[in-house]
């Protein structure tokens, strides 16, 4: 997992139309279907159903292009009767049929409905209802490879959000905790539940959660080019399958246990809300040794930083003890934050010889009390 490849564009925006001027500023054109669904050799179909579509990914049409800007504004200035009767049902709130679709990965073509797309537009809308017959890319990519993967893990699973990993042949690894976890409730509940069943309760009590705690921790931020449920992937692969030593710090197993259906029951505890961050305190001492000229100069600056508690000085072989505090999340070693940390913002002072750090085993402390 987490190969040097680097990821391709996310969302793949082909034949990009030509721009015109407006009064508004330039305008992109829309984009042509046949000449996207050429491009990706899509002539496979699947026929999704009705499904709620932003607007902002309806990109193109079929075969009026020409007739609408990026915005499925027409390009006629004239009155259109039909697209202001339709302005004003939508306005009054009177019932639409759903519009008709092809999707493309993740872009959307309209087949029928273009004045429904406009005025739903025109009122500030953000979705749409709509029919939708997907076409499968069938040209040879790796994000063509990527999508399909990712949409044949969510069809055989029955869900109906897509998870988003960004390397190639890693669903095999969420099948495999599907699979251990149905064949853990068909123990416990004496039933025969099938694969769609248990993807659906692994999804509800084991992967939301997990993920959920991921996303409000921001770790992916630490990760670019990588997803939540890249990490997802990664923290629960080496926490549940594995086995293997990990090098990223102590507290996670506090967290998280080593066994996923006990991490279920722990999770079932807590509301969404409630669930606890991924992020732990990690206290040190800093040893340095400075040029004597420089000791105020240095002790002022280091007290500046959020980061550091307390500063003293004292007599002997080392001349400043400085006590930090740091937030890590749960996949960063202490050692690597606190390097990190030494090396950005201590040893760069002018002044500051040497250092060393010192990571506290058992501490304790009491609360003295104040006049």
């Amino acid at each position: 997992m987490f190969s040097r490849f680097k990821r391709s564009a996310r969302r793949l925006r082909l034949f990009p139309g030509r721009s015109r001027v407006s009064a508004e500023g330039p305008v992109k054109e829309l984009q042509c279907f046949d000449r996207v669904q050429s491009s990706e050799q899509a002539f496979e179909s699947v026929n999704r159903g009705l499904a709620t579509v932003p607007l902002e990914r309806i990109v193109g049409t079929v075969g009026r292009y020409q007739d609408f800007d990026r915005k499925f504004r027409p390009k006629r200035t004239e009155q259109n009767e039909r697209l202001e009767n339709i302005l004003q049902a939508m306005a009054a709130g009177k019932a639409m049929p759903p519009v008709s679709l092809y999707q493309i990965k993740d872009d959307y073509f309209i087949l029928d409905g273009h004045h429904r797309v406009t005025a739903a537009r025109r009122l500030g809308r953000v979705d749409i209802e709509a029919c939708i017959l997907e076409l499968l890319p069938g040209a040879e990519s790796f994000e063509n490879q990527l999508y399909l993967e990712k949409i044949s893990f969510r069809d055989q699973a029955g869900l109906t959000e897509t998870i988003d990993l960004t390397e190639p042949d890693q669903f095999v690894r969420l099948e495999a905790q599907i699979k251990a976890h149905g064949s853990f409730l068909n123990r416990q509940t004496g039933q025969q539940l099938d694969y769609k069943q248990a993807a659906a309760d692994w999804y509800r009590s084991i992967y939301k959660p997990l993920a959920t705690m991921i996303d409000n921790s921001r770790l992916v931020e630490s990760f670019p080019g990588r997803s939540v449920d890249d990490l997802y992937l990664y923290i629960s692969v080496h926490q549940w399958s594995s086995g293997k030593e990990r090098n990223y710090g102590i507290g996670i197993d506090g967290l998280i246990p080593r066994d996923m259906e006990a991490f279920r029951t722990k999770m079932a505890e807590y509301t969404v809300a409630e669930y606890p961050e991924m992020k732990r305190e990690v206290t040190f001492f800093m040893l340095l040794n400075v040029e004597g000229r420089y000791e105020n100069q240095i002790m002022d600056r280091l007290m500046e930083l959020a980061e550091v508690d307390e500063v003293h000085s004292v007599h002997g072989s080392i001349d400043l003890i400085v006590k930090a505090t740091l937030m890590r999340d749960l996949l960063t070693s202490d050692a690597e934050l606190i390097s990190q940390f030494t090396y950005t913002w201590v040893r760069n002072l002018k002044g500051v010889k040497s250092s060393q750090t010192l990571i506290p085993g058992i501490s304790r402390s009491k609360e003295r009390g104040g006049v």
